[in-house]
């Protein structure tokens, strides 16, 4: 797997974090591990068998994100990815429930949480939840046009903005670059947003601190060992 194309990558918080790559035009996925800076030696596998009632959308996914003890859920302890597909022409999202590793529901957008990003659903390619100190219930989603929305779980309100109106200036360059992003939510440290691009390049953001800190980068065996094995 020489050349990443088409690919979609979600942040994972239960247990140590990781960060699950699912390679469309194979239909396999990946499992990074934060801790170890690595991808085991069985990876890439094949998704069936390994989602539960969600395998045959993995080839359909088009982006997902993380939440814990979040909202509609708060004072549990659930690690929730929220994984976004289109089942025919109908946009969806899978309850995927990481503490149980397995589907926890299934519902049309329309009919969910997120129905206010629906009108975006199109263009959205990659989503995560913000956690900015004050704004608990902040979400941001990267769309393919240079621009990116702000959900506010609990307001239920969107803002479409440019990048870098009000933040994500650091994007800009790279608007027609970006493929897929996911969070590594660190420890008593700032939040990384790791931003895949074309070219098997990368840029790693500072979510607290609206900035780039490195980037773009290639992705190789030296920052993100086993990713590229076929």
């Amino acid at each position: 797997m020489s050349n990443l194309n088409h690919f979609v990558a979600i942040d994972w918080r239960s247990g140590p974090d990781r960060i699950y790559f699912f390679f469309k035009d194979t239909d396999t996925y990946s499992r990074f591990d934060l801790g170890s800076n690595s991808v085991s030696a069985n990876y890439p596998a094949s998704t069936a068998g390994s989602w539960d009632t969600f395998d045959p959308y993995t080839k359909d996914l088009r982006f997902g994100l993380t939440t814990t003890s979040f909202g509609w859920n708060a004072g549990s302890d659930e690690d929730i990815a929220w994984l976004f597909f289109y089942q025919g022409t109908t946009p969806m999202v899978c309850k995927y429930d990481q503490d149980k590793d397995k589907v926890a529901a299934f519902y049309k957008v329309a009919d969910s949480a997120w129905k206010p990003i629906l009108p975006y659903f199109d263009k959205i390619i990659a989503g995560t939840w913000f956690q900015l100190t004050g704004h608990p219930f902040l979400f941001r989603f990267i769309l393919n046009d240079g621009h990116y929305l702000s959900f506010n779980f609990k307001a239920k309100t969107v803002t479409r903005n440019r990048f870098g109106e009000y933040q994500l200036g650091a994007l800009k360059p790279y608007k027609d670059r970006i493929i897929t992003a996911a969070q590594n939510d660190r420890t008593l440290a700032d939040s990384y947003w790791y931003i895949f691009l074309t070219n098997n390049e990368y840029l790693t953001y500072n979510i607290q601190s609206d900035r780039l800190v490195s980037g773009p980068r290639t992705i190789n065996d030296d920052n993100w060992p086993g990713l590229l094995r076929g």
